[in-house]
């Protein structure tokens, strides 16, 4: 058996159906997107039914795209801390309900961030201060059920920032997730680190990959293969965390999303 990583994907329960034997066959990884919008999560049990039918008899790794529109987690508005507090409850309580181990959530960092919070002393510890008191609530639920948090990089231009906010949070419930895309973009054109970099300096802590690719310009999802990316480095780096993160494919074309994987197949990488 091929001790190469396996590589999973972003799916929604609607395209389970049509990928179902290339999911089971190697139970890989899967992160369902349909739980990051508000209106889904005011009533998500069709959604949920959909899932736990069509992934019957599957034994992998399951997460969801938490919430992230309408707020920054580092809020100090009491009216927005209670609408992200309510909205990590009800996504939440759709891991309850799949029996989801992981919850992508979005980081508020962004350019700016990186050129001023040194302005004045100790405002960048208070940034990871100000997003580990909004998250304290949803860290001691996902705790008790056994879900672990991966704070994904956006906008972010330095890697350490919300390596500082994981340590500040000190809970086995709160990792990283790496987005190759978003750290390319900002390689490019914000003098960034690449990606391999960005994994790298998560660690042990990393929990979660989004693989895509593009050509450093935009957040393309492009298909892997279709952009710039140095996959040897960013999965060489992976391998080198000697950590276990789930391995998602998020594309804007599902339909090359075998093809992904297969490109990776090509370059001895993955399965």
């Amino acid at each position: 058996m091929s001790d190469l990583p396996v590589v999973g994907a972003q799916l929604t329960v609607l395209d389970l159906d049509r990928y179902r034997d290339w999911l089971f066959e190697k139970n890989r990884d899967l992160e369902l997107p349909e739980f990051c919008m508000a209106d889904i999560l005011r009533s998500p049990d069709v959604f949920i039914d959909m899932a736990r039918e069509k992934l019957d008899g599957w034994d992998g790794r399951l997460g969801i795209h938490g919430p992230f529109s309408g707020f920054d987690l580092h809020s100090g508005d009491r009216d927005i801390q209670a609408v992200i507090q309510t909205r990590m409850d009800q996504a939440l309580d759709v891991c309850d309900k799949l029996g989801a181990v992981q919850m992508v959530i979005h980081s508020p960092y962004d350019p700016w961030d990186r050129d001023n919070l040194d302005l004045r002393p100790k405002t960048r510890e208070n940034r990871a201060a100000a997003i580990v008191k909004n998250l304290k609530p949803a860290l001691r639920r996902a705790e008790d059920q056994g879900v672990t948090l991966v704070l994904e990089n956006i906008k972010d231009c330095e890697p350490r920032d919300r390596m500082m906010v994981v340590e500040a949070a000190d809970s086995p419930a709160l990792r990283l997730s790496v987005d190759t895309g978003h750290a390319h973009w900002a390689h490019t054109m914000c003098g960034a680190p690449p990606a391999d970099r960005f994994i790298g300096l998560a660690g042990d802590k990393l929990g979660h990959v989004h693989l895509q690719d593009t050509d450093g310009y935009a957040d393309r999802h492009w298909h892997l293969g279709a952009g710039n990316i140095p996959w040897h480095g960013v999965m060489e780096a992976i391998k080198d965390t000697k950590a276990n993160p789930h391995l998602i494919v998020e594309i804007n074309d599902f339909d090359r999303l075998i093809e992904s994987v297969s490109y990776l197949e090509s370059l001895g990488l993955a399965q």
